[in-house]
Order: C-alpha cells, then sequence, then structure tokens
C-alpha cells in the first residue's frame, strides 16, 4: 500500500525521490504539468522560483549520486533551473 506522501505525489506531479521522476508521467522530474503549477504559483516571483528550482536541484543531485554512486551526474541545470529562467 503507498504511503500517504506517495499518493500525494502521484496527483500533484511531485518528484518521487529518489528516482526524481514524476509518478503520474513517468518522465523525469519537472514534468510538463509540474512546470506549470511552479510558474503559476510562483507568478509574481521569478527570483524566488529560481531559487526555489536551485534548492531542488541539489537535493536531486544528492539523491541521484548516491542512487548511483559509481556514475558522474550529468549537469542537471537545464533540467531543474534552465527552462525557468526569464528569456
Amino acid at each position: 500500500m503507498p504511503h500517504i506522501e506517495e499518493k500525494a505525489a502521484r496527483r500533484t506531479h511531485s518528484p518521487l525521490r529518489p528516482s526524481w521522476r514524476c509518478p503520474v508521467c513517468g518522465i523525469l522530474w519537472p514534468c510538463s504539468t509540474a512546470k506549470l503549477r511552479l510558474l503559476g504559483q510562483y507568478r509574481e516571483d521569478r527570483p524566488g522560483l529560481l531559487t526555489h528550482l536551485a534548492a531542488v536541484q541539489k537535493e536531486a543531485e544528492a539523491d541521484l549520486a548516491a542512487l548511483n554512486p559509481d556514475v558522474a551526474l550529468p549537469d542537471l541545470t537545464p533540467r531543474f533551473v534552465g527552462w525557468a529562467q526569464p528569456r
């Protein structure tokens, strides 16, 4: 039986840790739905969004490095922060 946290993640496209995949879409998080939700949440605070995403990226780096300690991680910046930077 899934934990309460897992059930909530499935409904909200929140990352499933430690894999950092979307439990709804199955793709790497943040998925398109999560990006739209985050843009809505931080609509008036782009610096806050970027700060949040940078912190989440650090958590993901730690989780993913622990999952695969013998594999060098790619740069996760485009995945976590790059998409949210103003153009």
